[in-house]
């Protein structure tokens, strides 16, 4: 079993009760560590840069929860690109611990990860971690034109949903739909075989609350889009 666990998140009212500091760290991983109940963490991520705490002090927080075993391998979330090249550049000088992956938006119409934080991981062998892999449901398929979202769907109330609910996208679902289900496949498949069809991306984040979701999620591993097929979406895509 792979235990990850992020932190930087609000905990309390006090000064050190939020951020990337030391203390807040420190304290963190206990905490996961007794809610995994386990003695190490696989994958420790920081859950955003933070602008008010050094960034050396936060790698020499997690190199040391590294030496220690408690964490076997860090990552970063929602990172630009400069911030994370910054912060490795700053690891490999001083020989602490790199950020071997980083946790970012990325989905077929979400794509402005391909414009620097790509082509990053692509050169620094840095695993891409997409999350929101199906747009908070609409690259399901189940929302359709003129129906509005389904009773008790994320789409009903969420204005994230909503934003990609245009007659573009409605085209570009529909087009690719038909394509996927052509080859025996549904477009759920299709959303998560598209994004690991990109070198970088090393998994998918993908929620669900039932155990044939989590199914059909997966399934979408075991189709691997050849390099037509990756430009027939992508056409569609624009």
């Amino acid at each position: 079993m792979v235990f990850y666990a992020n932190f930087c998140m609000n905990t309390g009212d006090g000064p050190n009760d939020k951020g990337a500091n030391r203390y807040h760290i420190l304290h963190n991983v206990e905490r996961s560590l007794r809610s995994l109940q386990s003695d190490h963490i696989d994958l420790y991520q920081i859950h955003r840069f933070d602008d008010t705490t050094p960034i050396e002090e936060t790698l020499r927080a997690l190199d040391d929860l590294v030496r220690s075993g408690k964490v076997r391998y860090i990552g970063a979330s929602n990172f630009a690109a400069w911030q994370l090249a910054r912060a490795n550049t700053i690891a490999e000088l001083r020989g602490w611990s790199p950020f071997v992956s980083v946790q970012n938006h990325y989905h077929m119409f979400e794509r402005d990860q391909e414009r620097e934080i790509i082509p990053y991981c692509n050169a620094h062998n840095v695993g891409l971690i997409p999350f929101f892999p199906l747009a908070g449901g609409f690259l399901t398929g189940k929302y359709k034109r003129g129906e509005g979202a389904p009773a008790g769907s994320r789409g009903e109330n969420s204005p994230y949903v909503q934003k990609y609910m245009t007659d573009a996208n409605y085209d570009k679902v529909e087009k690719m739909t038909a394509w996927a289900e052509e080859r025996g496949y549904s477009m759920v498949d299709l959303a998560h075989a598209w994004l690991l069809a990109h070198p970088a991306v090393c998994s998918v984040i993908s929620g669900a609350t039932k155990v044939e979701q989590i199914q059909a999620n997966a399934k979408g591993a075991d189709w691997q889009l050849n390099e037509d097929e990756l430009a027939a979406i992508n056409e569609i895509l624009g």
